[in-house]
């Protein structure tokens, strides 16, 4: 099978308009792109889009950069390299990007991503966005200790995007979140939901519609893809009818675009809105629907994200385009089985979550690691099942359900929630 770093050396003139120093030069030999591709990076012209965020006008770049580890997987507890990151970020901003998510590059990836930054000089010119994860009816004095003390660590006044997850304590959040605003700690609010496979038992958005529908935000995330189009059956509508800016999660399908796409040469179609790989393919798709304000990329490859930038750049599909784009992956096989993004955590990281949890009926599930892989037992007779990380703090069942555990500002792990029925079931740590 065919890998992302081939498409980018086959595909000569990846990436209109970008900025390719001595420096990136070196990085792009190492990465494995052809001289064909470096001559066509330095010769082509264009400019990476930019979107109006709905809420303020203000204009973002449409190509996020998202940190991952060194080891590929998009949240990791593992040490990132902050000289791989720096070389990623420089090339990110040479290129016109400006918005850095992340939520799926853990705490390693977010404090890697701010050192980078702060080395090359250049913290002030991003978007940064981050996260807050907690259990539902947070107290609000410690939503605001929690993001304090984030400031505190990155020795900054203010944050410009801040997420809460839609299930962690949507409402309480979100309202200590708006103090904050008006006090200029943050410029913007939102929601983020990672979406649940399809067949699974719970709404694939859980509840991010009813946030969009109850709460005043100005950002939401999810997953959206041309290989994962549930999003604009109700989201994507909901957020151009309630001008709520849209940020794409995994525009590759969390991967297996690409192992469904194999050898197969890029269609024709795509040369009329100026995509010359397939990551391009899959992310102009994702940017031509109008409610998207910003689509996320992960990668710690200047090339790849070159490659990514090129994206936002030159013509988009229309929507003649977009039927025929989205009938032709739909006719690929469809991706090998296996878990959706399964991640290897360390022991250290697994270990936080050993324990007994209680529902609000008294039942006890039970938490244990063996080796690297978390094991969790339901109460009764029912039997233990491996777990599978899909984040540092989300994990998925062999049934599809997911387990998101909550971590408050001292790292310490206070409970976690479960899909279970139409509503998810609250575990209280003892």
């Amino acid at each position: 099978m065919i890998d992302r770093r081939r498409f980018l050396g086959i595909a000569a003139g990846a990436g209109a308009g970008l900025a390719v120093t001595p420096e990136l030069l070196r990085a792009l030999e190492l990465s494995g792109a052809t001289p064909e591709l470096l001559r066509s990076l330095q010769q082509q012209g264009g400019k990476l889009m930019q979107r109006a965020i709905p809420s303020s006008g203000e204009m973002l770049p449409v190509i996020s950069f998202a940190p991952r580890s060194v080891g590929g997987t998009a949240m990791s507890s593992q040490p990132v390299d902050v000289a791989t990151i720096k070389a990623v970020l420089k090339t990110f901003l040479d290129n016109g990007g400006k918005v850095v998510d992340v939520l799926h590059g853990g705490a390693a990836g977010e404090q890697s991503a701010r050192t980078a930054a702060d080395e090359l000089g250049s913290q002030d010119k991003f978007f940064w966005t981050t996260t807050l994860t907690g259990p539902p009816n947070t107290d609000p004095a410690a939503v605001r200790a929690s993001l304090e003390q984030k400031l505190a660590n990155f020795k900054v006044n203010k944050v410009d995007l801040v997420m809460v997850g839609s299930l962690s304590g949507v409402s309480t959040n979100l309202a200590a979140l708006r103090e904050m605003k008006k006090e200029g700690r943050v410029r913007y609010i939102g929601v983020h939901h990672l979406a649940f496979p399809p067949g699974a038992s719970m709404p694939p958005f859980g509840e991010l519609e009813t946030a969009m529908r109850n709460e005043q935000v100005d950002f939401v995330a999810t997953d959206y893809s041309v290989g994962d189009r549930r999003a604009e059956e109700t989201i994507l509508p909901l957020a151009l009818e309630k001008k709520i800016a849209f940020m794409a999660y995994f525009p590759f399908d969390r991967g297996r675009i690409f192992k469904r796409i194999g050898t197969t040469p890029l269609p024709a179609v795509a040369a009329e809105f100026d995509a010359k790989t397939w990551a391009q393919f899959c992310i102009k798709y994702v940017l031509s629907h109008p409610a998207v304000v910003v689509a996320r990329e992960g990668t710690t490859n200047p090339a790849h994200m070159l490659d990514n930038i090129g994206g936002g750049i030159g013509r988009l599909p229309n929507e003649t385009m977009r039927k025929r784009m989205a009938e032709f992956v739909d006719s690929l096989p469809p991706a090998p089985p296996g878990p959706l993004r399964e991640l290897e955590l360390s022991a250290a990281v697994l270990d936080r979550y050993v324990g007994e949890y209680t529902t609000p009926a008294g039942a006890v599930f039970t938490f244990r690691r063996d080796g690297t892989t978390l094991f969790m037992k339901p109460p009764g007779t029912n039997p233990e099942v491996p777990l599978t990380a899909r984040s540092e703090i989300r994990f998925g069942t062999p049934q599809s359900r997911v387990v998101e555990f909550h971590v408050d500002g001292q790292g310490k792990v206070t409970g976690a929630l479960m899909e279970q029925g139409p509503q998810p079931l609250k575990l209280v740590r003892k």
